[in-house]
């Protein structure tokens, strides 16, 4: 199988089941941007390997279950709603994938405590990169509304998004947290 099929030259691309829709059309935004959301996790899984630091391993181990999970929500957005019935079942996103999401949200504020202010992205290359991917998982989440306001989108998806954003804020703290760093707060003058 060859990478280029020369098909979207003409600036369409297919759906699973065989559609076709310009590349500009909303449903194609969406799973682009889910997309590279799930490059930007890539990224900062890369930084959270590159560290010999053990607390940060169950943070990669989060994030691959996200890619993954991203995946199966953007298998769906690529598929016309009529054929979404055709997507096989292991390709779907599971339902109540967000249960999970707020439970690693509570356990990682047990351990980082109360937040008092406005904390500014950054500190270690993982904890920055976790905030892009954030700023990225609220753009996806914008885009799949939009979408969900011309064509029908299950529910699920702008939950799992929502909640995703605030799963990866947390990490972006807990990495830091994890390795020592105080985060920087908002200062207001």
């Amino acid at each position: 199988m060859k990478i280029y099929t020369k098909t979207g030259d003409d600036g369409t691309t297919g759906l699973f089941g065989g559609d076709r829709l310009p590349k500009s059309s909303a449903r194609i935004e969406a799973y682009g941007t889910v997309d590279e959301l799930n490059s930007a996790l890539g990224v900062a899984r890369a930084g959270l390997q590159a560290t010999d630091n053990a607390g940060l391993a169950s943070i990669d181990l989060q994030l691959e279950r996200i890619q993954n999970e991203l995946f199966h929500l953007g298998a769906e957005l690529a598929t016309a709603p009529a054929k979404l019935g055709e997507l096989p079942p292991a390709s779907r996103l599971a339902e109540g994938a967000e249960r999970w999401m707020e439970d690693a949200i509570d356990r990682a504020c047990e351990e980082l405590g109360p937040i008092r202010a406005f904390i500014l992205p950054g500190g270690t290359a993982p904890a920055a990169q976790l905030h892009v991917a954030r700023t990225l998982c609220r753009r996806a989440e914008r885009v799949v509304v939009a979408l969900a306001a011309a064509e029908p989108v299950p529910a699920t998806h702008l939950l799992y998004l929502n909640r995703l954003s605030d799963l990866l804020f947390t990490l972006a703290r807990l990495a830091n947290h994890r390795a020592g760093l105080e985060e920087t707060k908002w200062a207001m003058r």
